[in-house]
């Protein structure tokens, strides 16, 4: 499936806010923790605990939530499906960073180590 453009600006004026519990609800469900989502993110973005809380607090869109990112140098190592759709095939660049999250989240869900889920090169 390829995201379309409608799909692409849905993604960019997204809340994290409005995301962010439903990835707590996710791995808690299956015995993770959320420091253990923090660490995730954190591997992602560079943001540290209080500044997560910072972005939940502004009410910030995905897209200042990414553009304000430090992305990890590796995350073009994550790769798979999530959501319907091929990760390493969707082209804009910010969806595909919200799908990088979505992958890490989900494979936190499913009780992958935290090695294997903060890849390295």
């Amino acid at each position: 499936m390829k995201p379309t453009p409608e799909h692409n600006n849905r993604m960019a004026t997204m809340t994290f806010t409005s995301v962010y519990p439903h990835y707590v609800t996710k791995i808690e469900k299956k015995g993770r923790t959320e420091d253990e989502l923090q660490k995730v993110i954190e591997w992602l973005t560079g943001f540290n605990k209080n500044q997560v809380q910072t972005f939940i607090d502004e009410k910030a869109t995905f897209k200042t939530f990414f553009e304000k990112a430090n992305l990890n140098p590796n995350a073009h190592l994550i790769k798979g499906v999530i959501c319907g759709y091929r990760i390493e095939d969707i082209e804009n660049t910010l969806t595909k960073q919200v799908r990088y999250l979505d992958k890490l989240v989900d494979e936190l869900a499913k009780g992958r180590k935290m090695e294997k889920i903060l890849r390295v090169a």
